[in-house]
């Protein structure tokens, strides 16, 4: 094969690669890392969209309520939480979560999410997945683990809610 055939050849690669389209997952999981952007906690940035037939019904990232301070503006709010192993972790309590921003979004603009797709960074904690649950969404995409979600993960199952990660390693930001 000449070096002039090897040329076409990987020229045509980096075209067909640039042409591909994204699948929707990766389209989605993609607008929630931009929502992210918008998080005003740098502990795990977050950004959720809420989906249904392919259509974005809503957005969220983490941050504080309305009219309260922010982490990046006052610091941390950081509480240990021990767990029923003994294990240890630290959650910011100043926050209120990716996912529970946006499905507060819907409920404040009237926004059914029954039967959606929610797309998230990491496995939603446990809180967040009782909310899932109870708002009806039928399906959840993470980017990657979150490293106290194996409750999460039973709770979906029990559920029947579909959990699917495009990356099987756990998310790691600061203060675990």
């Amino acid at each position: 094969m000449s070096k002039t055939t090897k040329k076409k050849d990987s020229q045509k690669k980096n075209r067909e690669k640039k042409d591909t389209r994204p699948s929707w997952d990766e389209y989605f999981i993609e607008i929630a890392k931009v929502v992210a952007q918008r998080a005003t906690c740098d502990r795990g940035r977050s950004g959720c969209v809420i989906v249904r037939d392919n259509q974005i019904l809503v957005t969220g990232y983490v941050g504080s309520p309305k009219g309260l301070p922010h982490c990046d503006e006052v610091g941390h709010q950081l509480k240990t939480v021990t767990h029923e192993d003994g294990s240890q972790s630290q959650h910011c309590m100043r926050t209120t979560h990716a996912e529970q921003n946006a499905i507060v979004q819907a409920a404040k603009l009237g926004i059914t999410i029954n039967g959606a797709t929610l797309y998230c960074k990491m496995t939603p904690c446990s809180t967040c997945a009782k909310m899932i649950i109870n708002a009806g969404i039928k399906r959840v995409v993470c980017e990657k683990k979150y490293h106290q979600g194996k409750e999460t993960e039973e709770l979906f199952k029990q559920a029947k809610i579909s959990l699917e990660y495009f990356d099987q390693s756990v998310e790691k930001y600061p203060h675990q």
